[in-house]
């Protein structure tokens, strides 16, 4: 038997006790399932069309290519990502690293200012649960209370039908997810090698399919909401993120309390909250939002909806929930740009700015030259000094690189070793090479002389490297 939604404390003594745990769980630490009413209403509507346009995004975007190359791809196996077309090596690793703390800047900045907006209204796992799997069981099971009444009732044909339905298709929706998410990793025409070729060659690839299938499917059936409350790292940093002047889903207490129940009679010293519990039953995450702010509250708004359509059947003025601050519920004042909220932001922006600058100036052919450990120079003849030097080359192009090395602004030459006059780099991959830079004894006047080797694609030079050539001591 299923438990019943949770409901709003209604005495003093139960009031603090929804701080004592999670909305969607018991005292005992029993499960409570969230039969959650579907909303209805503009804000509804929005985020309709929102998941419209993220459903588009997320299938269309692994088939999208750019010369030759997906739009992105997150190859962790061969530690390749592309973004906009642009290919990132390891060596890229401190672009990353400088996005990741732009990014948490960023996170921190936009909670401070908007609360968990982001959570409501374009997070992947809101949107496939609410946008997509939960229309689902709306449309094979109906509303929530004939969902409710479903859970309880005895396992005839008619409930075997309706629950085997309902998940045969949240698994074959998974599946596809799961296919479609392997694509951001592996590429589109990899994924389609695994699908079309014999099983035997994709062992691998078919198990991570099933595994993510798998893990899709539990989430989306079983775990729902869980997701937010439970796992999600986001939901436990908004208590420390938001302020009283945070943007969050509210309910104005100062217009709604006391509170009473509906009567055609006018009352005296009674708030507008009629305590039918609407906003209650459409929480996905099984909250009472009049109880304030609350870590599992996703701002999802499908309690503003419901509120607003109910002031409006009662004839009360809208936005008893609403998009609001504490400080605004509280003193009616607007919402701030706060002093944080100003530092944050101008700390994003510098980051942004040199980030930018970095994406701006990165090269496409990144190669780094050392010289060759434990090895001191050598002697060529009477007139020649030469070191040994190990080249590393990553090419970042969809074309090969034959790369070609010339001394800048010093006489002498470079040797490679090997029968090739250059290094060739096969496209988006890395390759390596030895070579001896040979100097005239005479034009060698310290015991380290800095050198500046240009690297050449044919008469382009696309980079120069400085070093150091280690000569005898002067005299």
């Amino acid at each position: 038997m299923e438990p019943e939604i949770h409901s709003a404390p209604v005495s003093t003594d139960k009031a603090s006790t929804f701080r004592d745990r999670i909305a969607t769980v018991d005292a005992s630490g029993k499960r409570k399932w969230i039969f959650a009413q579907q909303p209805k209403g503009k804000w509804y509507s929005a985020r309709t069309y929102i998941s419209w346009f993220f459903f588009t995004l997320f299938f269309s975007l692994p088939f999208i290519y750019v010369h030759g190359r997906p739009l992105f791809l997150f190859d962790v196996t061969k530690a390749r990502f592309i973004l906009f077309g642009k290919v990132f090596w390891p060596q890229d690793f401190f672009i990353f690293g400088l996005a990741m703390i732009a990014f948490i800047v960023f996170i921190v900045l936009f909670t401070a200012a908007f609360g968990r907006l982001f959570c409501g209204w374009v997070c992947p796992q809101t949107i496939f649960m609410e946008m997509f799997f939960r229309k689902i069981e709306y449309f094979i099971e109906g509303s929530a209370a004939e969902q409710r009444l479903l859970a309880k009732a005895p396992w005839t044909g008619r409930k075997i039908f309706k629950k085997a339905g309902k998940h045969a298709l949240f698994f074959l929706f998974s599946f596809i997810i799961a296919n479609t998410f392997l694509a951001y990793i592996i590429g589109v025409k990899a994924l389609g090698k695994i699908i079309t070729e014999p099983v035997t060659e994709h062992i691998g690839g078919l198990f991570s399919i099933l595994i993510f299938s798998g893990i899709f499917y539990a989430v989306y059936a079983f775990f729902r909401e869980q997701a937010c409350t439970v796992v999600c790292p986001y939901g436990r940093l908004q208590g420390v993120l938001l302020d009283r002047n945070s943007m969050i889903v509210a309910y104005d207490h100062k217009r709604g309390e006391p509170r009473s129940k509906f009567t055609k009679k006018e009352l005296q010293h009674k708030g507008d909250c009629i305590d039918c519990m609407q906003c209650v039953k459409v929480c996905p995450t099984g909250i009472d939002i009049r109880n304030g702010t609350q870590m599992e509250c996703v701002g999802c708004t499908a309690c503003i909806d419901a509120c607003d359509a109910v002031m409006e059947k009662i004839n009360k003025p809208l936005g008893l929930i609403r998009y609001a601050s504490e400080n605004g519920i509280e003193s009616r004042e607007p919402l701030k740009y706060t002093g944080r909220m100003k530092l944050y932001s101008g700390l994003l922006a510098i980051l942004l700015i040199i980030l930018c600058f970095l994406l701006y100036t990165r090269k496409d052919v990144d190669a780094t030259i050392i010289r060759t450990p434990g090895m001191l120079y050598q002697q060529r003849g009477t007139d020649s000094i030469s070191n040994l030097y190990n080249i590393k080359v990553a090419n970042k192009t969809i074309e090969k690189v034959p790369l070609q090395l010339k001394l800048e602004g010093i006489p002498g030459r470079i040797e490679i070793i090997g029968e090739q006059p250059a290094i060739t780099v096969k496209e988006e991959g890395q390759g390596a090479g030895t070579f001896f830079v040979v100097l005239p004894a005479n034009s060698i006047h310290s015991r380290k002389l800095p050198i500046n080797i240009g690297l050449y694609n044919g008469d382009e030079r696309i980079d120069e490297i400085r070093t150091n050539f280690l000569g005898p001591v002067a005299d």
